[in-house]
């Protein structure tokens, strides 16, 4: 059995590796103290979904367990990095809190459900998409007050969005990148960005009926089939715009977070 100060000299890889078949709870505690850092990035990237009911420690404790038992399960043979995994189980975690708190607050449920029907109902007395002015009017307030309720709308529906970032993760370089020097993760540089923002940024960057899919489909979670009978159009085509979309807001947040698009 190696001593602390001789584990400290492996690498991430060999410390895995070396787990997987002693199940040593030294070496483990090693692989907690190297991954924490992601624990704290997601924490605080994700601290407008559960600031309502939550404490960042909170988070960080939990998401500690989730490492630990993330290591106990992990399979490397899978050809998934280990940062990849415990991301998507931190993040989940997360969602999982969030969706047992209840933690939407009814008027942004009821701001979501009246812009959709002000839309829809535009959409089948124009025949086209409404613009932002035309349900702003509809809805008896200004374009900014309209910008604002969608902002927040959409603030709120990160938790529905996460698998954007997540779409394809393992098939693509990650950002997580293990160092025991802070200054050189790259992450941490997300940090400085509102994450919140650039969400709704991505969102407002979309065609309207990319924007109206989304919303129906991730606000008032309803199918593709209920979709495609409200917006009069085929299911077919519900499921090609939904994509694009996804597509989109998928290409705008690799940027956004400076991560390799391929």
């Amino acid at each position: 059995m190696e001593t602390q100060k001789e584990l400290t000299l492996l690498s991430n890889e060999e410390l895995l590796t070396k787990y997987s078949k002693t199940r040593e709870l030294s070496v483990k505690q090693e692989l907690v103290m190297r991954y924490v850092y992601i624990v704290k990035s997601i924490a605080i990237q994700m601290r407008d979904i559960y600031v309502s009911f939550a404490q960042i420690e909170d988070i960080i404790n939990e998401g500690v367990l989730v490492i630990m038992n993330a290591l106990d399960k992990f399979d490397a043979d899978k050809n998934v990095k280990f940062e990849t995994y415990i991301s998507k189980r931190i993040k989940g975690m997360v969602i999982d809190m969030a969706r047992k708190q209840d933690w939407i607050p009814r008027s942004v449920r009821k701001n979501a459900r009246d812009i959709d029907e002000v839309t829809t109902k535009l959409y089948n007395e124009l025949g086209r998409y409404p613009t932002p002015n035309e349900v702003a009017k509809s809805l008896n307030i200004s374009v900014e007050k309209y910008q604002d309720i969608q902002g927040k709308t959409t603030l709120y529906n990160v938790l529905s969005l996460d698998a954007v970032l997540d779409e394809g993760s393992e098939n693509k370089k990650t950002v997580y990148l293990p160092s025991r020097d802070e200054d050189e993760q790259p992450e941490l540089q997300c940090l400085k960005k509102e994450s919140s923002e650039i969400i709704v940024e991505g969102i407002k960057s979309l065609k309207e009926n990319e924007q109206l899919v989304i919303s129906m489909y991730y606000v008032e979670e309803l199918n593709m089939k209920q979709i495609a009978e409200v917006l009069q159009v085929s299911e077919p085509r519900v499921s090609q715009i939904h994509a694009n979309a996804v597509k989109k807001l998928k290409i705008y947040l690799q940027k956004a977070y400076g991560e390799e698009i391929k």
